[in-house]
């Protein structure tokens, strides 16, 4: 359904964590990026406790940013906080007007979130307070398939085959996530992206 996107120039993506963009919605992000949209990601926690033994810390946002940087991403459209990974329920107000206040800078036409239905404690809460801050601009939700009891979706973007094959490197650029099981080859998302064609709701 690209005709969705005929009219955005600016576009929001809202991370919970570094990784989120790319497992969550990075198709579609390369599809507007190919088409010369702008595109800004903001980041709510650096994930400092996420950061397993052998890596040193800061070793997450260094990879996002490498991710950034791959995608030549202006330093200034990656907008990066500090919020303690896990705990976000704790700081709704603060991630609400941190939001609110991006939006006045950016003015963006579509802001891409977490789903609804994702059951992750940061995410639920990016989902609720994004909603509030952007209730009048386009709003698209993106699903993590390990974070969700169901599958619903009212939109899919049809990705080209180079587009699955580069999402798929951008996620490997994080390291640091290896070792869970959805960043795996075997994982099903991965089994679904590896098809011709793919599509991200």
């Amino acid at each position: 359904m690209d005709f969705v996107f005929e009219q955005v120039k600016k576009v929001l993506v809202l991370g919970p964590h570094p990784d989120d963009m790319e497992f969550g919605c990075m198709g579609t992000v390369l599809k507007l990026l190919s088409k010369g949209v702008e595109v800004h990601l903001a980041v709510f926690s650096m994930c400092e406790k996420s950061i397993p033994a052998g890596f040193a810390p800061g070793s997450i946002k260094k990879e996002l940013l490498e991710v950034a940087s791959s995608l030549k991403l202006p330093l200034e459209n990656i907008h990066l906080f500090d919020y303690e990974v896990r705990e976000f329920p704790k700081y709704r107000q603060e991630i609400l007007e941190d939001m609110v206040a991006l939006g006045k800078k950016i003015s963006p036409d579509l802001v891409f979130i977490p789903s609804s239905t994702d059951i992750h404690q940061d995410h639920q809460t990016i989902h609720e307070e994004g909603k509030r801050a952007y209730k009048f601009n386009m709003i698209l939700g993106y699903e993590m398939p390990w974070n969700n009891f169901n599958f619903h979706a009212d939109l899919f973007v049809k990705l080209g085959e180079d587009q699955v094959a580069r999402k798929i490197e951008l996620i490997n650029f994080y390291k640091s996530q290896k070792h869970r099981t959805y960043s795996s080859d075997d994982f099903p998302s991965f089994s679904y992206a590896n098809q011709r064609y793919s599509s991200e709701n």
